[in-house]
């Protein structure tokens, strides 16, 4: 049901089962999926592309303009999969010439007062606390959870199963399955509770936290941890996951830190 208190652009084309609160707005050039929920007083810009099944919460702004300078009207998207949540007060800007589109994967809960700018990418199973910042070009992997108040800086890449804890400022790349704290940002152990959850058995555990012992534990430079993991450890998809994003980091890893989480999980 689209209440007749929201305005909706013809050229909009809207899913079956969509329902609209009123004094939302809809503009040209979007798309809605079947049974999603837009509440009251959202407003929905040229170039979204919304999935099926969202909820979308009273007052946010999706597929506005980015706020870079540089951007000079190109036709560009936000994109947001399917069965993903948006709670109140939310932004998100769509991209710029750098990747034409802001992506927002499948089963995603972006909570209240988070921002999202242009040309970031985030995976499926995302959890975004309240006030979460992501600045320009962040990619973001599957099942990642930001902790309240947490801030991304511009062109990090944060690796899938990876826990932030809130308030945290992000400056450089967050390898996959770790959870980081302190400040400066620095490793504080394996996201065991978060893989346990997600059917990782307690060897599989063990195996990507001997991984971690090398890179961040012993003191090693990165180019010799690598080299020693590489060695050391079993082939696996972890460890080649891990091997592969920090080779491929630009901004470099966050520091390590020796902590009681560090003890084999049993």
């Amino acid at each position: 049901m689209i209440h007749p208190l929201t305005y909706i652009h013809p050229d909009a084309k809207i899913g079956p089962n969509v329902k609209i609160d009123p004094f939302t707005t809809v503009h040209k050039n979007v798309e809605i999926g079947e049974g999603t929920w837009i509440g009251s007083n959202v407003t929905i810009m040229e170039g979204a592309r919304i999935g099926k099944n969202c909820r979308i919460f009273p007052s946010s702004v999706i597929s506005a303009i980015p706020q870079d300078l540089k951007y000079k009207g190109e036709d560009t998207r936000v994109v947001i999969g399917d069965n993903t949540t948006i709670r109140e007060c939310v932004t998100i800007n769509r991209g710029t010439t750098d990747r034409n589109k802001t992506v927002i994967g499948n089963n995603c809960l972006i909570m209240a007062y988070s921002h999202i700018a242009h040309d970031c990418i985030v995976g499926d199973y995302c959890i975004f606390s309240n006030n979460t910042t992501l600045a320009g070009h962040i990619v973001v992997g599957d099942h990642v959870i930001l902790a309240g108040l947490t801030a991304v800086q511009q062109f990090v890449r944060i690796g899938s199963h990876s826990f932030i804890t809130g308030g945290s400022l992000v400056r450089k790349d967050i390898p996959p399955y770790v959870m980081a704290a302190r400040e400066p940002l620095s490793y504080s152990g394996i996201n065991s509770v978060g893989l346990k959850r997600r059917g990782y058995s307690i060897d599989k555990i063990n195996h990507i936290l001997d991984i971690y012992r090398i890179l961040f534990v012993r003191g090693y430079s990165t180019s010799k941890a690598l080299s020693i993991i590489e060695t050391e450890i079993p082939v696996s998809d972890e460890r080649d996951e891990i091997i592969t994003f920090v080779r491929e980091t630009g901004r470099g890893i966050m520091k390590g830190y020796i902590s009681r989480h560090n003890e084999d999980i049993s």
